[in-house]
């Protein structure tokens, strides 16, 4: 797996024969009760929805530095910041690609992210 910037806007991964590719539907604010997590905090959202991807990952054999493509929905994308926030402190060496887009809602008042990824072992 090659992880590249073409320039500070476009980046890219490359994946040469993976063995297994795993694809972990989009993960929202909840617990493992599944009580929605840091209402009013796209921070925290953010954080919990990462951390589920990790619990998801660990179950397949994988970690976080294996996911090659995020997709982030949104409701507020003024909130940029607070999301890249999160993502740097769970995406440590290397970054995948992403794309991130704003919706009207999602699933449920107050969940105001949602994260799915795919992953490369």
């Amino acid at each position: 797996m090659k992880h590249m910037r073409a320039s500070v806007y476009n980046h890219y991964v490359r994946v040469d024969q993976p063995k297994s590719m795993i694809f972990v539907s989009g993960q929202l604010a909840r617990d493992n009760e599944g009580k929605q997590v840091g209402r009013g905090s796209m921070l925290e959202q953010t954080r919990q929805c990462l951390r589920n991807i990790e619990q998801c990952l660990a179950a397949a054999d994988a970690s976080l530095s294996d996911v090659v493509w995020t997709t982030v929905y949104t409701v507020d994308m003024r909130e940029f910041k607070e999301i890249v926030a999160a993502r740097e402190e769970f995406f440590k060496t290397n970054l995948p690609t992403s794309t991130m887009i704003e919706i009207n809602h999602l699933s449920e008042p107050g969940l105001l992210v949602e994260i799915q990824v795919i992953a490369a072992i």
